[in-house]
């Protein structure tokens, strides 16, 4: 098998990996209802610590090399720069186009079984909307941790590892409300379990359409859209709901934590 089909092959695996992640999380929002916030808190912040730093230290400028090497020096930073705006503009887009998504921990009234009938109507349509908008939101993520597997197998590991750590209260937004509006297990696990198979689906879409074209510029513009991709999902998505679950001093710790994890194995693994 040619080097590019093994590490494609390896690329689809951690991304697979990553978006089965939600199934944790599913798993945490059904049977334990002793789950402490700050911890999520924590582990959203080291989430976006890690995603920051990858792609401000390792990704843009990993970008900004090819685009430089093929368009030259100022015209190669300035198509970096515009592509990395470009994964910003296209997440926020996006955002517009979907039905928001909020990362719920289970309600109190719905753990007592006190749930009537509109406010369940209300739980199972916002699980609903949670899976299609999460689902969606997956693709590029997928195709962020495809692409950076494939450039370098273990950059790709710890972006893996940032996304399958988010994607963890995401499995909860989908199941929680799911099941208290159905009291189905089966039915919510599924459907959270599913949001995130998104990730490999989108990574593997990607690829069968880019991998004829796969050039050191497209290669510099994706890693540079990537970049801007995460860093949007971690500004918009992961920090308020750190914050949201925890105290703003956890939140900073956890970033801190994230990126000076991410910069040790980046050294170590150099």
């Amino acid at each position: 098998m040619p080097e590019l089909d093994q590490r494609a092959v390896f690329a689809l695996l951690l991304t697979l990996a990553a978006g089965m992640s939600t199934g944790i999380g599913s798993v945490l929002g059904l049977f334990n209802r002793s789950f402490n916030p700050r911890v999520l808190a924590l582990a959203l912040s080291f989430s976006a610590g890690v995603m920051i730093q990858v792609s401000f230290v390792e990704i843009f400028p990993k970008a900004r090399a090819a685009l430089a090497e093929s368009l030259g020096v100022q015209l190669g930073y300035a198509v970096t720069v515009a592509a990395f705006f470009g994964g910003i503009a296209a997440m926020a887009l996006l955002d517009q186009l979907l039905p928001s998504h909020a990362m719920v921990l289970p309600p109190s009234q719905a753990e007592a079984g006190e749930v009537n009938e509109h406010d369940a109507n209300l739980l199972l349509r916002m699980g609903m909307f949670s899976a299609l908008a999460i689902g969606i939101h997956n693709f590029p993520e997928g195709l962020a941790t495809f692409v950076a597997a494939l450039s370098n197998p273990k950059l790709g590991i710890g972006i893996a590892l940032a996304i399958a750590i988010h994607n963890i209260p995401e499995g909860l937004a989908i199941s929680a409300p799911i099941y208290y509006a159905t009291r189905n297990r089966q039915k919510a696990f599924l459907l959270s379990f599913a949001s995130g198979l998104a990730e490999p689906v989108g990574a593997l879409v990607g690829y069968l359409l880019l991998r004829s074209v796969l050039t050191p510029v497209v290669m510099g513009v994706i890693f540079a859209s990537v970049a801007g991709v995460m860093v949007y999902i971690c500004l918009d998505e992961l920090l308020p709901a750190a914050q949201r679950y925890g105290t703003h001093h956890q939140m900073i710790a956890g970033v801190m934590a994230g990126m000076l994890v991410m910069s040790l194995s980046l050294v170590l693994l150099a």
